[in-house]
């Protein structure tokens, strides 16, 4: 089957919230039809829709490219001074081209909606040159920082603003951006952009900036709009997109649109080339990793405390045991820790032991535990759980069984009032 030669790398579905009215699964299908080898995802400002879009086009055949259209501030992020959400922040295009790419674009959508909000999750340069690694960046929409001043006649700062992001990223990543929906504005940035991409020996991309799937639905999405601003459709004023065109076009609509600039049509397939990030979907489970204090390796460290409780709970010594009785209990523990271990939960028995041993050190009252962590005894050792499950009769395989593994859940109450210091 011969593959179209132009992917769509700029796209916004659902997740761009009443903005986008692509439904991922239709824009999947129809870049499927349209024989696309990949296509990308760039919704606003957020990665919501990162999983279900992996895994829709994964399993269409199609090579997903995660991204998104981040919003920008002018100055400092943490600057909170434009007066309307326009002057807040300008668009940029950002793609993750490997795993690098995709752990800082994590981060930078994160530092945008915790420490960047201001109308909209923003982020800065200084941010964005810290996290640039492993991704590519393109001009973006007439919202981008350099179109829009080339739109206002600040020539002089957008050529600073080009050289910026030329500089930001590593070279070869940054793209001057091309989009023709047969407005006048485009046309006008577009003349600048096309001289600004030879004299900065940048390379071009062409992209159609995708709202909806079908060109018919453009009312529906002018609808949308009106929800997202508030507004009626008669008001002359409100906010609109001023053309019908921002639909997934076809390679020959791409085609026949940019067939004087064949190159930027070329590199949407040697961008698509060059991002390789794949999600791992396997369901695999990921626990965050302890680090244990010097000189003790996790495992040794858990033992060390697990040591440590059987002195204080039973009065016994684990590599010293008396009789019988001792025997057992050192079995039990030795047996507990050998499956913890062995299934890859040694982190998060230390991580529970120090948030409670936290609270219990700070007088925050805590339960004494429930549920099936009461049955292990290396839990009662922690002080994590404070029921005996010897004297009770309680089987550790009910909570942890060798035979079938499953993430380990032990419940936990804190007291209302001081549980947010237990979260902190």
């Amino acid at each position: 089957m011969k593959h179209s030669d132009f992917v769509h790398l700029h796209l916004h579905t659902e997740y761009s919230l009443l903005d986008g009215a692509c439904r991922v699964s239709d824009v999947v299908a129809k870049a499927q039809a349209s024989k696309m080898p990949a296509i990308a995802l760039t919704d606003h400002g957020s990665m919501y829709g990162a999983v279900e879009f992996f895994k829709e086009a994964k399993g269409a055949g199609l090579k997903p490219i995660i991204g998104c259209e981040t919003y920008i501030a002018p100055g400092s992020r943490l600057e909170k001074k434009a007066s309307n959400a326009r002057e807040a922040a300008y668009h940029l295009i950002l793609l993750a081209k490997d795993e690098t790419g995709y752990k800082n674009l994590v981060k930078l959508v994160s530092e945008a909606h915790l420490h960047g909000f201001y109308y909209k999750p923003r982020i800065d340069k200084e941010v964005l040159a810290k996290y640039s690694k492993g991704l590519i960046g393109f001009t973006s929409c007439l919202k981008g920082e350099v179109p829009n001043k080339l739109l206002d006649d600040q020539i002089k700062e957008a050529r600073a603003a080009l050289d910026d992001y030329r500089q930001i990223f590593d070279p070869g990543d940054f793209y001057v951006e091309l989009q023709d929906h047969g407005l006048e504005a485009q046309k006008k940035v577009n003349r600048s952009l096309l001289q600004w991409a030879k004299e900065f020996k940048l390379p071009l991309v062409a992209t159609n900036d995708v709202h909806y799937t079908e060109h018919d639905h453009w009312e529906a999405h002018d609808v949308l709009i009106c929800l997202q601003t508030q507004s009626v459709l008669a008001d002359e004023k409100r906010m609109r997109y001023n053309a019908d065109q921002f639909y997934f076009k076809t390679s020959e609509e791409m085609h026949e649109l940019w067939k004087d600039h064949p190159e930027a049509l070329k590199n949407t397939l040697a961008i698509a080339e060059k991002c390789s990030f794949m999600l791992d979907t396997s369901g695999k489970l990921k626990f965050p990793i302890y680090e244990a204090p010097p000189p003790f390796t996790r495992e040794g460290y858990l033992r060390h405390l697990v040591e440590q409780g059987l002195r204080d709970r039973y009065d016994v010594e684990l590599k010293k045991p008396k009789d019988d009785r001792e025997k057992g209990l050192v079995a039990r523990v030795e047996h507990e820790l050998h499956v913890i271990e062995k299934q890859g939960f040694t982190s998060y028995f230390l991580i529970v032991w120090d948030f409670v041993n936290f609270a219990k050190s700070h007088s925050i009252p805590v339960g004494p535990g429930r549920g099936s962590a009461a049955g292990s005894l290396v839990a009662y050792l922690l002080k994590i759980t404070d029921i005996d499950p010897l004297k009770y009769g309680l089987f550790f395989e009910r909570f942890l069984n060798p035979e079938r593994v499953s993430p380990p859940d032990i419940d936990m109450d804190f007291c209302y009032n001081r549980r947010p210091e237990v979260i902190e």
